[in-house]
C-alpha cells in the first residue's frame, strides 16, 4: 500500500474509533507555535496530537522544537499533512517517525 493510501486508511480507522462531530467531520484541536520567528497554528485530530505529545515527553523536546524539525524536512508538503505522516510513522514504530 502506498503512503497516501496508508494515511487515508489510518484516517478512516481513526474516524471510526473517535466518532464524528455533529456535522460529520472529525473534531480538530488547534495549537499555535512560533516557527522561524512567525506565529502559526496547526489543527490536527486529537489522536495525532496524542502521538505528538507522547513523543515530545519521551524525547524531552518542546512542541515548537519538534515542529521545527518536521518543518525543516517537509519540502513543499503542507505542514499539517507532514505532522500527520510523522505521527503515523511514529505510531507504527518506524525510525523516520
Amino acid at each position: 500500500m502506498d503512503g497516501c493510501r496508508a494515511i487515508a486508511a489510518a484516517h478512516r480507522r481513526l474516524a471510526c474509533r473517535s466518532g464524528l462531530d455533529d456535522a460529520g467531520a472529525m473534531p480538530l484541536i488547534k495549537r499555535s507555535v512560533s516557527l522561524s520567528g512567525h506565529r502559526t497554528s496547526l489543527s490536527l485530530e486529537p489522536e495525532f496530537w496524542a502521538v505528538i505529545d507522547t513523543a515530545i515527553r519521551e524525547e524531552g523536546l518542546s512542541l515548537a522544537g519538534l515542529i521545527a524539525q518536521i518543518d525543516a524536512a517537509r519540502g513543499m508538503e503542507p505542514l499539517a499533512s507532514s505532522m500527520r505522516v510523522w505521527a503515523l510513522k511514529r505510531a507504527q514504530g518506524r525510525p523516520d517517525g
